[in-house]
């Protein structure tokens, strides 16, 4: 009776998820940086193009798409064992790459069709 009851709580104990706190950082960072730089390269893209109003906005929206469905390519479809849930993935760093876009877009609009 003792082996079993010990089983059972090997099973039970490898049922959690393990995160390293070091890992779990670098891989956020990774996303973050990302995100920062596709929504730079967006922003100036969407500028040359010329999209003005709420056209760039959806721009920004499409390429975060494909940013979000690219990083999870990268981690195999499988999130949980990269990071703790799928919105990391999905949705961190989101607001701060709108930042940076509006920013690079509407310098490049100005420097290629104002100027």
């Amino acid at each position: 009776m003792g082996s079993s009851e010990k089983r059972s709580k090997d099973v039970v104990m490898s049922d959690i998820p393990t995160f390293s706190a070091e890992n779990l950082q670098k891989n956020l960072k990774v996303i973050q940086n990302c995100r920062t730089f596709l929504s730079i390269i967006a922003g100036v893209l969407a500028g040359i193009i010329g999209f003005t109003g709420l056209t760039g906005f959806v721009f920004y929206f499409v390429v975060m798409l494909i940013t979000s469905v690219g990083l999870m390519a990268k981690a195999g479809f499988s999130a949980d064992v990269y990071f703790d849930s799928w919105n990391r993935v999905l949705f961190d760093g989101f607001l701060g790459g709108l930042m940076s876009f509006v920013l690079f877009w509407t310098f490049a609009y100005d420097l290629v069709h104002i100027f």
